[in-house]
């Protein structure tokens, strides 16, 4: 037994990130997220870092995907109309110009990313919840990170012909999961009710989608008004 307690412990090894994420993915528990938030691997820099390079890898297939679609649309359309749409390139600066462009869509959704939660969290905190930003973004990137490689996993299987509808209906199944990952993982690291984890999460995207609609709104009304004024300039004439 002495020779048992003289012997050095082996220090904690931190949990890899991949088990980390399946966990967050495949148990939607309280506990689950409670015990994520109350690790020592919380570090928002980490949740950063990983939510730029899984959606640097999303944005590349995302990017690159489109300008695919609108080349093969092309081959099918008129030469005027092919024209007029452009996305004339070819495969290769395609590629690169989604290499290009996808570090930048990755930045922008880490940074959309960052505010949502903290709003979400700013909201919990109105309803009696007992986490702080820190703790609820690492936890939200544990979800949203391997949710962005299934993401870039669906939208190159959708590229198949003939069965690609298939996969956008994943998706859209993915997305509703998600949405309720989230309210859990929203529920079990402020420790309150699930009308206060709805109101949380739900709250900042139905905001979202205001101002979106407000922004839609806004630049259809200022086009409507140049096209009229453009109408009655010719009229003039």
């Amino acid at each position: 037994m002495t020779e048992m307690s003289n012997m050095p412990m082996e220090p904690d090894q931190p949990e890899p990130f991949y088990q980390i994420w399946i966990r967050a993915l495949t148990r939607p528990e309280d506990a689950t997220y409670a015990g994520i938030a109350s690790s020592a691997n919380v570090n928002p820099n980490i949740a950063y870092l990983w939510l730029f390079l899984t959606g640097l890898i999303s944005s590349i297939f995302s990017i690159a995907l489109q300008g695919t679609s609108m080349r093969q649309l092309r081959s099918f359309l008129p030469p005027e109309a092919a024209q007029a749409i452009g996305g004339g390139q070819s495969f290769g600066t395609i590629l690169i110009g989604a290499i290009c462009g996808a570090p930048f869509a990755a930045a922008f959704g880490v940074l959309f990313f960052a505010i949502i939660v903290a709003l979400i969290q700013w909201i919990a905190k109105m309803f009696g919840g007992h986490g702080d930003y820190r703790r609820m973004v690492y936890t939200l990137a544990c979800i949203a990170s391997p949710l962005n490689l299934v993401v870039a996993a669906l939208t190159l299987l959708g590229a198949i012909p003939f069965i690609g509808f298939l996969f956008g209906l994943i998706s859209f199944v993915v997305g509703i999961y998600a949405l309720f990952l989230y309210v859990v993982a929203v529920k079990g690291v402020n420790a309150f009710g699930w009308g206060a984890a709805l109101g949380s999460v739900l709250l900042p995207v139905l905001v979202f989608i205001f101002l979106c609609a407000c922004v839609v709104i806004g630049g259809l009304a200022i086009l409507g008004s140049a096209f009229y004024g453009i109408n009655q300039s010719l009229g003039a004439f």
